[in-house]
């Protein structure tokens, strides 16, 4: 991006061009244009007008109130602009001051697409028609054209407040595209409209031409010599026996340095073998005429483009005669086509074939028939970093610099490197050991980037991570091999990057797994597809059940009971956790209040309720917990709210806040999973908890006896360590009566796991299985 303007570096760099060319004239010369006739009105004198900010239209007067952007006088602001920047380019009858009419309600078109919702282009084309059909049919005028709508469409048309100025360029860039689109469309249109009246009266011509070699030879030397578009008389063995001045000119020669020849001889390159084809049908006999476009060289060398119509004269008798030949020249059309084709199809500023021609190569490699193919999907790592702290314009030339080093690892013409966007780049390759060709490309990528890139004086070290996806043609299509190369591209990120990694169906389908999964969470939570198991607290010295641990469940449409494991941390990622968490908050509050209102006669039952991270960080945590415990009537001193130890690690008296006031609320803190990340038991003293919940990996070893005694005098410290410091201590995954019985004797205060209970529906809380669930 240029600094000061959120303008892309490449656009800014082609407005500028257009405008040194002298494409966006100021207004000393807005009427002025090469071998143009003087009108009326640029006859007279003109008083000057000050340039203003841009040096394209004229400055305010003093003390002049200035249209507000975007308001019809901004309109015929950008109009007044637009006019001056293609008036002169143009061939219309119009005065100026009529074609900066004309162009008002067509700026009006372009601000109204630019601020529509949904987006849409589609007015732009329209637009660049109109301008078509204004006799604006000159190739020169198409990039003033656009360079005007680049460089002050924004300016005076402004998008309104609820785009960002990367989302409002996106979009002018795409009107830009749809405005020449429809440009060429039009003067395509017009063109071939004009063909077929060259067309129609080429064919009166012929058949004036077949009455005159019966009636009068005057007659057809007249129309022959006559004719605005080049005309060729061959014999049917294809040698050339006249043309006219018109032919001669556009092949310039004289005539008799065509005729003579024999049209077999004037072959091109680029001539499709439909052409001799469709030539050979004609001089059998086999068809009387054909219509085609054919490239010829010219005397000094360059490339003359003709539509070419080619008709068989018979003689009385329907024998074939001779070959007459109608040309017209439309090099400069061929040349517009193919300048707004590579427009169309390749990066602006990399010059890197685009994200079109990559899939329209693609396309062709996956057709059924084809090769093996080979996708490389290269994205920088920490590119937005690069963007963010040296700023835009230092990220293109960076990207710029990339592309160039990419383009040097490919020379074989069945390898392409596009860029797809952004510092997005992908390779194709296609042909039997396309797999291996893929890896070396890759590998010379990685190599190519190695080295820094200096750019105003500081060295910027270069990673990229690649996907790299290879299989035979007709197997899948281009979204899908995309969509894996992409999946690809991010594991190789997710394993620290600069590498590359090769496609995997099985992670392909756990990503598009967890995507829908993904998807799905909101809309999940609405319709109520949440329910929630309660997992029995069991006191070890008596055996009574004091509580329950609330584990929430997804009852997937599609794929049935989904355990946390499987959407917590996907509800984490997307934020989903927030409510999430408060709806089980609700309902375990909800529940416990039941309980309690039950009155078992076994005391007080509590319930814990799983915290994340997220929902740790969240600031209502303790206001949205209050007000459950409002709307539920539950006393906190029943509700114990679990950490995890990972998420305490390292947080500072801010952090720690919400649980503090939780605490002094009478709410239980549990320090969950206790023992799996890098404990700091001093760490112990400042947090605001009351109980450990030991990781059920210290006691495994006392599953059956005799138990492990490391893992006895493990639990046997940490018990006691607890009990000093006045935390009770509660252990997961109890799966035998042997590991309860070690657990009751080292003192640990209350157990929950599969030996007592699998998680169930409440009403089952108190039916306690005591059978051994380990093998």
């Amino acid at each position: 991006m240029v600094p000061g303007t959120g303008r892309p570096a490449a656009r800014n760099a082609h407005a500028h061009m257009v405008r040194d060319a002298g494409a966006l004239p100021g207004p000393e010369d807005a009427g002025a244009g090469p071998a143009r006739p003087v009108r009326a009105e640029q006859a007279r004198p003109a008083s000057p007008e000050p340039a203003g900010p841009t040096g394209l239209e004229p400055a305010p007067p003093a003390g002049a109130a200035v249209p507000p952007p975007g308001g019809d006088a901004a309109l015929r602001r950008f109009a007044a602009v637009w006019s001056r920047a293609v008036y002169p380019a143009t061939a219309t009858s119009m005065t100026r001051a009529e074609f900066e009419d004309h162009l008002v309600p067509l700026a009006g078109r372009l601000r109204a697409a630019l601020r529509s919702e949904p987006f849409d282009p589609a007015p732009a084309a329209e637009a660049g028609a109109a301008i078509v059909r204004a006799h604006c049919t000159e190739p020169d005028a198409l990039p003033p054209l656009l360079g005007a709508i680049d460089s002050y469409l924004l300016t005076y048309c402004p998008p309104g407040r609820h785009l960002t100025d990367e989302e409002a360029r996106h979009r002018c860039a795409r009107l830009q595209h749809a405005l020449a689109a429809g440009f060429a469309r039009a003067l395509r249109e017009r063109t071939l409209a004009e063909q077929e009246a060259l067309s129609r009266a080429a064919l009166a011509a012929q058949a004036e031409t077949e009455r005159a070699l019966h009636t009068s030879e005057e007659r057809f030397r007249a129309v022959f010599e006559g004719a605005a578009i080049g005309v060729g008389i061959a014999d049917v063995e294809g040698r050339i026996m006249d043309v006219n001045e018109a032919l001669s000119r556009m092949f310039g020669t004289r005539p008799a340095d065509v005729t003579g020849r024999n049209v077999g001889e004037m072959v091109h390159p680029d001539d499709s073998p439909d052409v001799w084809g469709l030539y050979s049908e004609l001089v059998r006999g086999e068809r009387d005429y054909y219509r085609v476009e054919k490239a010829y060289y010219r005397g000094d060398g360059s490339v003359l483009w003709t539509d070419l119509s080619v008709a068989l004269l018979r003689d009385a008798h329907g024998r074939p005669q001779y070959q007459l030949a109608l040309m017209e020249d439309i090099t400069e059309r061929r040349l517009l086509h193919e300048q707004l084709r590579y427009e169309a199809t390749h990066d602006a500023l990399t010059g890197l074939p685009n994200r079109t021609m990559f899939f329209e190569r693609l396309d062709r490699a996956l057709a059924p028939g084809g090769d093996r193919f080979g996708v490389c999907y290269l994205d920088l790592d920490g590119f937005k970093a690069v963007n963010d702290s040296l700023g835009h314009a230092v990220g293109d030339r960076l990207l710029v610099a990339v592309a160039e080093r990419l383009r040097t690892c490919t020379g074989a013409p069945a390898e392409l490197v596009a860029r797809l966007g952004g510092d997005e780049f992908v390779a194709l390759l296609t042909g039997p050991t396309a797999q291996s060709d893929a890896i070396a490309l890759a590998r010379r990528m990685l190599a190519a980037l190695a080295e820094p890139v200096r750019l105003d004086g500081r060295d910027l070290s270069v990673r990229a991570s690649i996907g790299i996806v290879d299989g035979a043609a007709g197997e899948c299509g281009p979204a899908e091999v995309l969509r894996s190369a992409d999946i690809t591209m991010y594991r190789a990120k997710a394993a620290g990057g600069n590498r590359y990694e090769l496609a995997d169906a099985d992670s392909d389908a756990r990503v598009i797994a967890r995507h829908s999964l993904t998807n799905c969470l909101p809309a999940a939570l609405d319709n109520g597809e949440f329910f929630i198991e309660y997992q029995p607290l069991v006191r070890l010295t008596d055996g009574t059940v004091r509580g329950a641990e609330a584990l929430v469940r997804w009852l997937h449409p599609v794929h049935g009971v989904l355990g946390p494991d499987q959407f917590i941390p996907l509800a984490e990622s997307t934020g989903l956790i927030v409510p999430l968490g408060r709806w089980v908050l609700q309902e375990a509050a909800r529940q416990a209040r039941a309980w309690r209102a039950e009155g078992t006669g076994e005391g007080p039952l509590r319930v814990n309720v799983n915290l994340s991270p997220s929902q740790l960080r969240h600031p209502a945590l303790v206001a949205d917990t209050v007000a459950v415990l409002d709307s539920s009537g539950l006393d906190p001193s029943a509700l114990c709210l679990e950490v995890t130890e990972n998420a305490l690690i390292g947080a500072d008296e801010e952090e720690l806040r919400p649980l503090r006031q939780l605490a002094d609320l009478g709410v239980d803190i549990a320090l969950d999973d206790f023992g799996t990340g890098y404990s700091n038991l001093s760490y112990l003293r400042r947090l605001p908890v009351s109980t450990l919940k030991l990781d059920r990996s210290f006691t495994r070893g006392m599953q059956c006896a005799p138990a492990d005694p490391v893992d006895v005098k493990i639990v046997e410290g940490i018990v006691s360590l607890a009990h000093t410091l006045d935390l009770s201590v509660t252990v997961e995954g109890v799966e035998t009566g042997t590991q309860a019985e070690h657990l009751r004797v080292l003192g640990c205060d209350t157990a929950q796991g599969w030996y007592y209970a699998r998680p169930g529906p409440p009403e089952r809380l108190h039916t306690l299985s005591l059978v051994d669930a380990a093998s």
